[in-house]
């Protein structure tokens, strides 16, 4: 429940503090004047919130149930701790706010199916996780390398040229981008399975199974257990 208000609080933030930011609309405005660009409270405040819930992720896997998922969401919370604290240090809030506010989109509906399956309304489940796996899909494999990947891999470049830590940037950007192809494998080939076997409710009909999956992902981020292909949070009977 925390995790569904902390992403749906802070997806609403990210959406109506950016409607009023000039780089929202025109994203080489991320790179105008930089690296001069004044710090405002309200992107201050955003990153805080931002870093200080991924620091408590990154905490959380020690004392939380081991699982096989345990290295790759590791590596994915470095790859968010990082990006987010090169960002800020290097001033590059801009694009900073724009790869948050787009990843938050999709995990509040997560936490969402999750919550509706433990409340066994298992029909809003279904659905909630359906519109989770499109969103997903389409920001991280249609918005995420077509608006961000596109202005920090050559906007930057055209407007302020290669600068030093454009590598690791860019290098960090693309280690997320590799995760998201993997995890939107994963989502498909769990819901092509649990649409396949689908499940018998009743004489005549055959209810899929979308909602077989437990912590299926832990909100900025997911939690895919490997292997078994099931996920300890999200298993609908």
């Amino acid at each position: 429940m925390w995790r569904f208000t902390f992403y749906l609080c802070i997806f609403c933030y990210g959406i109506r503090f950016l409607w009023s930011s000039a780089w929202f609309w025109d994203t080489r405005q991320c790179w105008h004047s930089y690296p001069y660009q004044p710090l405002t409270s309200g992107l201050y405040y955003y990153y805080i919130m931002e870093l200080a819930f991924y620091w408590s992720l990154m905490f959380s896997q020690f004392t939380d149930i081991k699982r096989k998922d345990f290295l790759i969401m590791f590596v994915h919370h470095l790859a968010t701790i990082a990006l987010i604290t090169f960002s800020y240090i290097n001033n590059m809030v801009r694009v900073g706010t724009l790869v948050m506010c787009l990843h938050d989109a999709s995990d509040f509906l997560l936490e969402a199916a999750k919550l509706a399956n433990y409340a066994k309304y298992q029909r809003l489940c279904d659905t909630l996780f359906v519109i989770f796996s499109a969103v997903f899909m389409v920001t991280r494999l249609g918005i995420y390398p077509s608006w961000i990947l596109n202005t920090t891999l050559f906007e930057s470049w055209e407007m302020i040229g290669p600068y030093p830590s454009w590598w690791l940037f860019n290098g960090l950007l693309l280690t997320l981008q590799v995760l998201h192809v993997i995890w939107s494998y994963l989502i498909a080939r769990i819901a092509f399975k649990a649409l396949i076997r689908g499940k018998v409710t009743y004489p005549g009909r055959i209810r899929p199974r979308l909602c077989t999956l437990h912590s299926f992902l832990t909100s900025f981020l997911f939690s895919m257990p490997g292997g078994s292909w099931t996920v300890s949070s999200l298993a609908c009977v």
